[in-house]
């Protein structure tokens, strides 16, 4: 067979739909400024939908400090990978930054987060080794695991009792092959929003001998007293052994890092593959994350503003009767019963007559039946976005119960 006679029979669960879908649903394009209000297929939206929390996408000072980086050294700067010839002070000011802020020995920086988190588990661990995960972990983490070619045990989603049943088993595993156990769980968990439960994780290392890994993309810069992450906002920053965080979300850039003893950090700086041989991080990203995480560190109020946003609108959704599940983070699920051609009508409805753009999770990602909204509150919306959502909400719930969208199919304009 040619390889190439597959493709058509396995799209996938998306890609399957890609021919009705593209350019609306999956891979629509948002125009103009960053900010809450951008242009979708002509129109002005109100947007739900950027990793922007803290609103310093567009802040003066970003745009500044990136468009000096550029014009001081391009954006071929620095030339090759860190190791060979591309590090720099700019690059190592950033990771030791980093690290102080979030309460470990040393950071390294990682051009990418998604494959980042894969290198490390790649990294960390060996064939002799086990790792213990969180069922709903991020498919950063899931592609990490494909990797490894040694034993892998999930454990219910933040069901400490299951952790304990799967440590129990990988301990047995590693007591005969001699390797060692990584748990791995998030700080954040993107898509329902609840905390990692990283303090009764990490009360487990009495029973067990393990070392915990967390991916922390959503909570750092946003929880915890100043903002340095979920280990600090649940008081065990020592307990985490490895933390991982990327400047996708709150820092509105490109890139990640990895933060632990300065031993385990220099191991990823000389054996993580993907760092070794790949350039180094642009130096006008660099420059402009630097700037980044001066603003996050320096300027409490966008995160004071991002949970005023956050808590209004979560409040008001669930005074109006809205299932947001188990959040207890800025991240705002809203939970409706549907099927998948309600929960389009219910979307193109939003967006085509109510001007509202936010993302829509079916199954297979979530079980079949159910439609989620997804809206990523940011330190740039405001009081009077949280209203207009919230009355919007309120009209498509209602049609949706009394089977309007059964009956009404939308066109794109």
């Amino acid at each position: 067979m040619d390889i190439f006679d597959k493709v058509a029979k396995r799209m996938g669960p998306i890609g399957q739909h890609q021919k009705w879908s593209h350019g609306y649903f999956s891979f629509p394009k948002l125009e103009g400024e960053i900010a809450p209000h951008m242009n979708f297929r002509g129109k002005e939206h109100l947007v739900w939908s950027l990793n922007n929390y803290l609103g310093l996408a567009n802040h003066p000072e970003v745009r500044e400090a990136d468009k000096q980086g550029a014009t001081d050294f391009g954006m071929a700067y620095p030339m090759g990978a860190r190791m060979m010839s591309g590090n720099s002070k700019y690059h190592e000011q950033m990771e030791q930054e980093l690290a102080a802020f979030v309460g470990k020995e040393d950071a390294f920086l990682l051009n990418f987060g998604y494959q980042g988190m894969v290198s490390i588990i790649d990294c960390l661990v060996d064939r002799n080794d086990v790792i213990v995960y969180d069922a709903e972990s991020h498919a950063c983490i899931i592609d990490g695991l494909r990797l490894h070619m040694g034993k892998r045990f999930v454990y219910q989603h933040n069901d400490i009792e299951s952790a304990r049943k799967q440590l129990e088993r990988a301990t047995k595993l590693t007591e005969q092959s001699g390797g060692g156990i990584l748990l791995i769980t998030e700080g954040v968990f993107g898509m329902s929003g609840a905390q990692g439960k990283l303090k009764e994780l990490i009360e487990l290392k009495k029973e067990f001998n393990f070392r915990l890994l967390i991916d922390d993309a959503h909570g750092f810069g946003t929880m915890g007293p100043t903002g340095a992450g979920t280990h600090e906002e649940q008081g065990c920053i020592e307990g985490v052994d490895v933390y991982f965080g990327t400047f996708a979300k709150s820092m509105a850039g490109i890139g990640a890092f990895v933060a632990s003893t300065q031993e385990l950090t220099n191991y990823f700086r000389y054996n993580m593959r993907s760092q070794t041989f790949a350039k180094a991080l642009p130096m006008p990203m660099v420059i402009g994350l630097l700037k980044r995480l001066e603003l996050l560190k320096n300027n409490p109020e966008l995160r004071e503003r991002l949970w005023l946003i956050a808590t209004t609108l979560q409040k008001g959704l669930r005074e109006r009767g809205f299932d947001l599940g188990i959040t207890n983070t800025m991240v705002t699920p809203v939970f409706l019963k549907g099927e998948l051609l309600e929960a389009t009508a219910l979307t193109m409805d939003l967006r085509e007559n109510y001007g509202i753009f936010c993302s829509i999770v079916v199954y297979p990602v979530i079980p079949k039946g159910l439609i989620e909204l997804r809206l990523i509150p940011t330190a740039v919306h405001t009081l009077e976005d949280v209203q207009r959502t919230l009355d919007a909400f309120s009209e498509v719930s209602e049609k949706l119960k009394t089977g309007y969208y059964k009956e009404h199919q939308f066109t794109m304009a």
